[in-house]
């Protein structure tokens, strides 16, 4: 009798121990969410732009990606700038070849937001060619600087586009449509350099 009991016991125990082993399997090899201290390094920079909310939700689903990585984290904003700036970009011109007769304003501004484009595509481009570059040496300032010029270039350009609108422009459903358009660009723009010149500040 005492020895089915011990055998019992020893079974049930060995049961206990598999038991615990899967589970602590189980929680090591099932994917988990995003680190607290990638989102919180997320939410750190963005609140250093003029527009720390739209930035949050813009880049936080990529935040395991990021990690605490700020050159990653200026290439990730700068991207999604020239997402929205190309969809506005062809919102644009889709604009002024569908209107016969559309204002002169309307035209400016694309050529305006596809400028914009271009000066975003050439800052990421040099983003991405800096990735051996050692922050603080000379030739990391020197490009690091042209990123600033073009991203600040890119918001400029967003400006003259929703100015030139607001002065040559008469009030209506057009002239609504490209200033919401393009002023959400520039918000997404402004976040952009915020978080280029907090990258070429901390790396210089």
């Amino acid at each position: 009798m005492g020895s089915q009991l011990y055998t019992t016991a020893f079974l049930l125990h060995l049961a206990t121990l598999l038991f615990i082993f899967r589970t602590i399997s189980a929680v090591r090899f099932t994917p988990g969410p995003t680190p607290t201290s990638d989102l919180d390094f997320i939410r750190t920079s963005c609140n250093e732009t003029l527009y720390p909310d739209v930035c949050f939700t813009s880049l936080s689903g990529y935040a395991s990606a990021v990690q605490d990585n700020p050159a990653r984290l200026a290439k990730l904003a700068i991207g999604v700038s020239l997402s929205r700036a190309k969809s506005t970009a062809a919102y644009l011109s889709k604009l002024s070849r569908a209107t016969a007769s559309a204002s002169a304003a309307v035209h400016d501004c694309v050529s305006n937001v596809g400028d914009a484009v271009e000066q975003m595509r050439g800052s990421l481009q040099q983003l991405r060619e800096m990735n051996h570059r050692r922050p603080g040496a000379p030739t990391f300032r020197f490009q690091m600087s042209n990123v600033q010029t073009w991203m600040s270039a890119a918001l400029t350009d967003e400006e003259t586009c929703t100015d030139g609108m607001t002065e040559e422009m008469e009030d209506g459903e057009t002239k609504t449509a490209v200033c919401e358009r393009v002023a959400d660009v520039k918000r997404f723009t402004s976040n952009a350099l915020a978080l280029v010149n907090t990258y070429a500040n901390n790396g210089a």
